[in-house]
C-alpha cells in the first residue's frame, strides 16, 4: 500500500495528527486542488493515519504545485 494519503484538511491539521498519533512523514504539501498531500514514513504509519481520517481521504486525482519544495523530514 502507498505511503502517499491526499487529505481534505490543512497542513496544520494534519501535521497536528501526526503528532498526536506519533505518525513520522517524510513530506507535507498543500495541494492547490485543496487539501493536504502527506507522505509517511512507513506503510504502518500511513495506515494509521488513514484508519483516524478516513472520513477526510481525498479519492481520485489532485492537483499538486509543481512550484512547491519539500519542507524534508520530520520524525515524531
Amino acid at each position: 500500500m502507498s505511503r502517499a494519503i491526499n487529505i481534505s484538511e490543512t497542513v496544520q491539521v494534519v501535521t497536528d495528527a501526526c503528532e498526536r498519533h506519533a505518525v513520522a512523514f517524510t513530506t507535507m504539501e498543500p495541494l492547490e486542488s485543496g487539501g493536504t498531500r502527506v507522505v509517511c514514513l512507513n506503510s504502518d504509519g500511513a495506515d494509521l493515519l488513514r484508519r483516524k481520517m478516513k472520513t477526510k481521504i481525498l479519492s481520485g486525482p489532485v492537483v499538486r504545485s509543481g512550484l512547491y519544495a519539500s519542507r524534508g523530514a520530520r520524525r515524531v
